[in-house]
């Protein structure tokens, strides 16, 4: 079952703060793009803009929630390793991250952060968008993966 949009502006801008959050740490790691450079990127070319170039024709980001993507990049970068472990420890034996899509690894990494760091979304909220944000690139199984595991971490750092 789809969730629904979220209806009130605040909702709408997380939302898009979190997906564009994904992307910025999925270009991040993949560039070695350095932080301030990477957030000046975004703030100036995708954040609430239609982006129009061979990469990304066409593609709309709503009206992100600036200060809410930054802490979340800056959080995640951070914050890493102990995210890490938390997402190691709860993988499949065999597993490593180095076995995630990297796409995947960036979203669990942004929901991960948002459990052990944002105390103000509820941990409902935390998996649920990014259960959402899986579901824009990925099918059910994944969405459902990203789910079991953002539960499991919730369950530890939010008792």
């Amino acid at each position: 079952m789809n969730t629904p949009a979220p209806s009130n502006p605040r909702s709408k801008a997380r939302s898009a703060a979190r997906l564009a959050a994904v992307q910025a740490l999925y270009q991040q790691q993949m560039e070695k793009t350095p932080l301030n450079k990477l957030l000046d990127e975004f703030h100036q070319h995708r954040l609430g803009r239609e982006v129009d170039d061979e990469d990304h024709e066409g593609e709309v980001y709503a009206d992100a929630e600036v200060a809410f993507f930054d802490d979340l990049v800056r959080g995640v970068d951070a914050r890493r390793d102990e995210i890490d472990t938390l997402l190691v420890d709860r993988l499949a034996q065999g597993w490593t991250l180095a076995r995630l899509d990297k796409t995947m690894l960036q979203i669990l990494r942004g929901g991960v952060y948002e459990l052990i760091a944002r105390n103000d979304v509820p941990k409902a909220s935390v998996i649920s968008e990014y259960v959402d944000v899986a579901k824009a690139f990925f099918d059910d199984r994944e969405a459902k993966f990203v789910n079991g595991i953002l539960d499991t971490v919730a369950k530890e750092v939010r008792s």
